[in-house]
């Protein structure tokens, strides 16, 4: 999500600020700084995903089409394994991040890499990020390291500089094995039975904030929403449009290859109204992560542009089912201002969002945006800086078997791109 850079941030003061333009990386938390503030157990208890009345419906749906022919159902496998689009491999772009943490990661193409969501055409904008890191303890999907990101489609502005409504999500699954970057996009889409039984699907208006594979699940976060797709459902189609859906036994995916069909989704407030950032007890779900430390878990953290506060949530999984039970067991409140990602090692969190002044200059960005910073922090305690990030850092998960953090940014440069997909060693 993009925002504006704020001028100060109480994170790290005086003397350390000192430190931090030295060396980020050796940075300790300032004697002033707020903690990583556990919530109390009572506010905790009142988080809860609520299932939606859709998994049901969708399920007949999805049934639908399949049986109509117009489709061809793939699995992530084959998606992985059928070439693509090609990206570049290494960070192709200046980020910011500390060489003492070893920082590997790719490049989407040329075209996903400049794309401007900001003109009257419109384009695609990256928001979350997880992997084959999150799909399987093991870290490997059949054998190969793949990742999965979440975009929203949008165009133009209105007044005051914010986007027209989100038209469009999709997520795309990339495939890294042998030093090589292919990947396929995959338009999330609606599933929907028509009275004369007839299956078709449209687009889903999401801003895709955070997303975490799990499985064959796939969740993305947006807003109140916490909507789920499956893996085992991708749809071929059988035409390359504008259109999206199915007529006779034509079906499109907006230019996309292949659909993506969600089977469900929660919402976290009780009459399905809007959400709200840092009180009460209708939690934002902005970005997502997994851990998977003890019982399986979601981690949700909240946006709040030009203000601390954003909590951090983590939700049980039921590894059985790859569903949430739907209540949430901790929850913390961040003293990070714009928080755009969490992730835990299980003992560490890692926080994404605006360094502290005087840290994240130099980024060279054409519109003055300073880089974004990673926080390290552990519950009750002051976070300090790890890293400077790129610009617009925006969700953050951990790898086990690597010990890394990834991430992205969603920064727009519509002639040379600045967007990269990143990880650090987090020692």
């Amino acid at each position: 999500m993009p925002r504006k850079p704020r001028p100060s941030i109480a994170v790290l003061v005086g003397a350390v600020l000192a430190a931090l333009a030295s060396c980020l990386t050796a940075a300790g938390p300032a004697q002033a700084a707020m903690p990583f503030g556990e919530v109390d157990a009572a506010t905790v208890a009142g988080f809860q995903l609520r299932p939606g009345n859709t998994f049901a419906d969708n399920d007949a749906a999805i049934k639908a089409v399949e049986a109509q022919g117009a489709v061809t159902v793939r699995n992530a496998t084959q998606v992985l394994t059928s070439g693509g689009r090609t990206g570049r491999p290494g960070l192709c772009h200046a980020t910011g991040l500390s060489a003492s943490l070893s920082p590997a990661g790719f490049c989407w193409d040329k075209a996903d890499d400049t794309s401007n969501s900001y003109t009257d055409a419109g384009g695609w904008t990256p928001q979350g990020l997880t992997g084959s890191y999150d799909a399987q303890p093991g870290g490997l999907w059949d054998g190969r390291p793949a990742f999965l990101a979440s975009w929203h489609f949008s165009r133009g502005m209105q007044t005051g500089g914010a986007h027209v409504a989100n038209e469009f999500s999709r997520v795309s699954l990339v495939n890294t094995e042998a030093g090589q970057v292919r990947y396929h996009h995959l338009l999330l889409v609606r599933p929907t039975l028509g009275a004369d039984g007839k299956g078709g699907f449209t687009g889903v208006s999401s801003h895709s904030d955070g997303v975490v594979w799990y499985g064959n699940k796939v969740f993305v976060a947006n807003g109140r929403w916490l909507q789920v797709y499956d893996l085992r459902h991708i749809w071929q189609v059988n035409s390359s449009t504008e259109a999206v859906g199915v007529s006779g036994s034509t079906s499109s995916a907006r230019w996309s290859s292949y659909a993506l069909p969600m089977i469900g989704e929660y919402v976290t407030t009780a009459d399905g109204g809007a959400c709200s950032t840092g009180t009460g007890d209708r939690p934002c779900l902005n970005s997502l992560s997994l851990d998977r430390t003890g019982q399986d878990g979601l981690v949700s953290a909240e946006y709040r542009p030009g203000a601390a506060g954003g909590r951090v949530i983590r939700w049980a999984l039921d590894a059985n089912t790859a569903l949430p039970y739907g209540h949430a067991t901790v929850a913390y409140s961040s003293p990070v201002w714009a928080m755009q990602g969490a992730a835990t090692d299980g003992t560490d969190w890692y926080l994404a969002g605006d360094c502290p002044t005087g840290v994240g200059g130099g980024s060279g960005d054409p519109s003055g945006a300073p880089y974004s910073c990673i926080h390290k922090a552990r519950a009750n305690a002051a976070p300090h800086v790890l890293t400077t990030a790129p610009v617009y850092t925006q969700n953050l998960g951990y790898d086990p078997a690597s010990g890394r953090i990834w991430g992205l940014n969603e920064r727009i440069n519509s002639t040379e791109g600045v967007r990269v997909v990143f990880s650090v060693d987090r020692a």
